[in-house]
Order: C-alpha cells, then structure tokens, then sequence
C-alpha cells in the first residue's frame, strides 16, 4: 500500500519539529541563564528528590550550627563564672589564712571578717549570672535569680534539670552548671560558709576550723569548671565537624542541582543551531503552492 504524503502532513511535522526545537532552546537559555539544572520537579523527578533530602540536611547542619554558637556562648559565661567563683574561695581562704598570725587584733579579724563579708556578696552576684536573660546555675527556672538573697540564699534553680543544646542527629551537650552542686544549698552552702567564718572572726575567733571546708568548696568549683571545660572542647570540635559536613553537603547539592558553564554554553549553543537548522527547514517545507494564490 502507498502512502499519500500530503503538503498540510509535512507542514505539522515541520510545525512540530520547530515547537520542539524552539521549547529546547528556551530550556537551554533558562539553564545558562541560572546555572542550575533542575529549576522544576519534573526537570528531574528522581534527582529533585534526593536534592530535597540534601537541603533538608543542609538545613539542619545550619540549625546544629547555631546551637553550637549558642552553647558555646553559654558554656563560655559558665567558665568564665567558675573561675571567678574559684578566685573568689582563694581569696577568702588567704584571709582565713592571715587571722591565724597571733599578731593579729579583735580589730584586725573584724577587719578580715569585713573582706570575707564582700568576697560573699561578690560570690553570690557570680552565682547570679546570667547569659541572655537567663540564669546559667539555675536550669530551666525563670526565677530572676539563682540563689535569692538570704542567711542563707535560697537556691530557686529547678533541682535536677537540665539546659541542653543539640549539635548533631543524636547528640545533644548540656550548657549550664548545677548552682546547687557547685555553691551548695542552705547553711550547708559556700555562702553559710563565709557567713560563720565571718561570725567567727567578728566573736574573736580565727576560722582555722573551716579551712578544710573551704578546700573543699574550691575543689567542687575547679571540678565543676573543668566538667564545663570538657563540654566546651566537645563543642569546639563539633563546630569543626559541622563546618566540614556544611562544605559536603553543599558539594553535593550542587553536583545534584547544578550545571557546569562550560556545558551549559555549549547546549545553548548547540540548540540555537539546531533551532536555526529547524527554521530553515520550516522555510523550505512551508513553500508557497498554487493554492496560496487562489485564494
């Protein structure tokens, strides 16, 4: 059987190739122009997929980043207290040091029990501190302060809890010191410390018998700071991890979404030719005929 070609067959057939051509060409510009290669799902199914996936990952590692920052800043103002807090004990236990000189008058103790009176009421603003409006030695609680003034301060922290921030799927780092732990509650407390060595020292005594509790006080502190130490390495390193997974994950979004220039340019360059290729074939097929003038 023959098969009849007609003019109006070759006319939709070069229409079409033209259309084709033409959607190729604008394909090949938009790529060029934004240097990606999926712009739209269906550029990609399969590959929009697994960018999804990419930048959901991606956008977590920034929220881990962030923690970081914010726990390092966190843990940074617990050292920093801590250190404070230990040069503070130091400081009283020399004073406690220095009644013990026989030399040493009711008038003179009264003055040294003056200076343990000041290094407490300094501790207790270090026992105090804040990061961004909250207390860092009082857990999760919205008490304005950690330890309330007091003979003794109250602890007003919630015992037991935590501050956590998570730097990564599965791991999490604890940002804030237990006040509780680390000063004491009660008479028990650092603060009862001073005041009945500063009691002692005002009713003629020398306060010899609390020099091995404050030993134990700085040693509980210089504890506590390097437990704080160790969390603030951990998070030192993670932030090198994270800064690494940042730069994979980045590499491997653009090997999935994006296009290499050189390539880009040279597809456009290849379908302007063809659409050029395609025009002058629609000239040659779209010819006019006798019909054309009869009209």
């Amino acid at each position: 059987m023959t098969f009849r070609i007609t003019t109006q067959t070759m006319a939709a057939a070069a229409s079409r190739n033209l259309a084709a051509a033409q959607t190729r060409l604008a394909g090949a510009q938009e790529t060029a122009t934004s240097l990606r290669r999926i712009t739209r799902p269906s550029d990609d199914p399969a590959g929009a997929a697994q960018a999804m996936r990419v930048r959901a990952d991606a956008a977590a590692n920034a929220q881990y980043s962030r923690n970081i920052d914010n726990g390092t800043a966190w843990l940074t103002s617990v050292d920093s207290a801590l250190g404070d807090a230990t040069d503070r004990l130091i400081a009283a236990r020399d004073q406690v040091q220095q009644s013990l000189n026989d030399a040493r008058t009711p008038a003179d103790r009264a003055a040294i029990a003056q200076v343990i009176d000041g290094l407490r009421a300094d501790l207790l603003a270090t026992a105090n501190t804040t990061h961004q409006g909250r207390n860092i030695f009082a857990a999760t609680a919205d008490a304005p302060v950690a330890f309330a003034d007091g003979n003794p301060p109250t602890y007003t922290g919630v015992a037991g809890d935590t501050v956590q921030r998570r730097y990564g799927p599965d791991q999490t780092v604890r940002v804030d010191a237990d006040g509780a732990a680390v000063f004491g509650t009660g008479t028990s407390s650092v603060f009862g410390l001073l005041d009945s060595i500063s009691a002692e020292l005002r009713a003629g005594g020398t306060g010899a018998g609390r020099l091995a509790q404050l030993d134990t006080a700085i040693t509980t502190v210089t504890t506590a700071r390097a437990d704080a130490g160790a969390r603030l390495s951990s998070l030192t390193a993670a932030k090198d991890a994270n800064a690494t997974a940042k730069v994979a994950l980045e590499a491997n979004r653009s090997a999935i979404e994006d296009v290499d220039l050189g390539t880009a340019v040279l597809d456009l360059q290849v379908q302007q030719t063809s659409y050029q290729a395609a025009l002058a074939v629609t000239a040659k097929t779209l010819q006019p005929t006798l019909m054309d003038f009869l009209r």
